[in-house]
């Protein structure tokens, strides 16, 4: 990761991390970088519903016409809308304003090439070299100025090729959607109805101050309460930029990212689509979803924590499922990013296939309890190197035997060691966490300001 362009883009506080400037040195980097061998390239832009999205969206532009790029504004939409039209409709690249689940005084930029998968590591680095002044670039003057144009019917386009790959008849089923007051709102209740549903939605009343407020995939508790009120056979919630998806069964139980792989995996593998019977998880799946897929006959591959790697390692080998307990679930072969809403349509997919709900596909998965604990510190590099901490993890390793895990990690972006553990009870994550979170605290290697 760069210093500024993390595994999801850049993100921060509006005009305070994430600058006006900085969004204009993007625009332009990329503006230039795409028109240097044409004579104005495309540039696809997209947005979720913050109050800073407008502003960033329209300085990105700024910036990219300035340097030779035409630029398309796609207005609110999904992110996964500006990864499968770029790569779709013949733009050079995308670019998404969204800070995803964040609340709505952060943003964030995030870029496509020109398949529609996250740009590269190598151009982001040089993108982050302009925005420091490192380099220049030259300005475009003439007919080598760019334009920009308002082109929100072209969220059509995705809308229609989530209704053509999964052609599943919803007469007959009730949902409801959470849509977080977020990019969703554009696309997830004129699919489902279009597709038969009878379709009720929450937290579908944007005003630039109220994405992911008390609502969505991160606060999904609305949403669990009105499925059960209401007899809804299912709930789906979103977050802000609409690429995950948080389920609830009709008993208003939480249906995360694991038990969206499990039932998917086992889905997948009887219809002859899953590759290999290969799932690729992150490392902090649940160690009963392990369990379940060795049972069942379901192999699977673990990355890094996050849909970034969980990609790279689906793309290397062409394995169909992937995803993250989050929420974030890519289907490669029909998308290269995660989409919350073409999810919910293979778990509907799934649903109507086997003629079975959520609660019997997934009957025979036993999650483990699992806790989290982070700790701020000073230094991550000198914690995980602790000779003492590293015998304490080793020693809960031991303890916890095959009936559980524990996971030390840093954080990426914040300066944070995150404690992971699952185990057969809550009480013994309590021990096992706090047994080394204590132990970080004793050493002084905690940050108290």
């Amino acid at each position: 990761m760069g210093k500024y362009f993390g595994t999801d883009g850049v993100r921060g506080r509006a005009n305070e991390e994430l600058t006006l400037d900085m969004s204009v040195r993007i625009g332009q980097w990329l503006g230039w970088y795409y028109s240097q061998n044409k004579k104005h390239a495309r540039i696809l832009i997209g947005r979720d519903t913050r109050l800073s999205g407008s502003m960033f969206e329209l300085s990105l532009a700024a910036g990219a016409v300035s340097t030779g790029a035409d630029v398309y504004l796609l207005g609110v939409c999904p992110t996964p809308a500006v990864s499968y039209i770029v790569g779709h409709e013949n733009f050079d690249c995308g670019i998404m304003v969204s800070a995803s689940h964040n609340p709505y005084y952060d943003n964030g930029i995030k870029v496509f090439n020109h398949d529609g998968v996250k740009m590269e590591e190598e151009i982001l680095l040089q993108i982050e070299d302009y925005m420091d002044g490192k380099t220049t670039i030259p300005l475009a003057t003439g007919d080598g100025v760019g334009e920009y144009f308002d082109w929100d019917n072209g969220l059509e386009l995705y809308i229609s090729f989530l209704k053509k790959t999964v052609p599943v008849d919803l007469t007959g089923m009730h949902i409801a959607v959470d849509l977080a007051n977020g990019s969703a709102c554009t696309t997830a209740v004129e699919t489902l109805d279009a597709l038969g549903a009878t379709v009720d939605a929450i937290s579908n009343s944007p005003n630039g101050l109220n994405i992911n407020f008390k609502c969505g995939s991160t606060h999904p508790e609305a949403l669990q309460e009105y499925v059960v009120e209401n007899n809804c056979d299912v709930g789906f919630a979103f977050d802000g930029d609409a690429d995950r998806l948080i389920a609830v069964d009709s008993d208003g139980r939480l249906i995360n990212g694991d038990y969206l792989l499990y039932l998917l995996g086992r889905y997948m593998k009887e219809q002859g689509d899953l590759k290999d019977n290969m799932v690729v998880t992150t490392v902090m799946a649940n160690l009963g979803l392990y369990k379940a897929f060795e049972r069942d006959g379901l192999d699977f591959i673990q990355t890094p924590v996050g849909d970034k790697y969980v990609f790279e390692e689906m793309s290397r080998s062409g394995y169909r499922l992937g995803g993250e307990q989050s929420g974030h679930i890519i289907f490669y072969g029909d998308e290269v990013t995660g989409d919350g809403l073409f999810t919910a349509l293979k778990l509907l997919e799934a649903m109507t296939g086997t003629k079975q709900t959520i609660q019997e596909m997934t009957k025979d998965l036993t999650i483990y309890p699992q806790l989290l604990e982070n700790v701020t510190v000073v230094d991550k590099t000198i914690v995980l190197d602790d000779e003492d901490i590293n015998a304490r993890i080793a020693w809960a390793e031991e303890e916890l035997g095959n009936n559980g895990r524990i996971l030390v990690r840093p954080s990426g972006t914040e300066p944070l060691i995150r404690v992971m553990v699952e185990a057969v009870s809550q009480e013994e994550c309590e021990k096992y966490v706090h047994s080394v979170t204590d132990l970080i605290r004793e050493k002084g290697y905690e940050q108290t300001n």
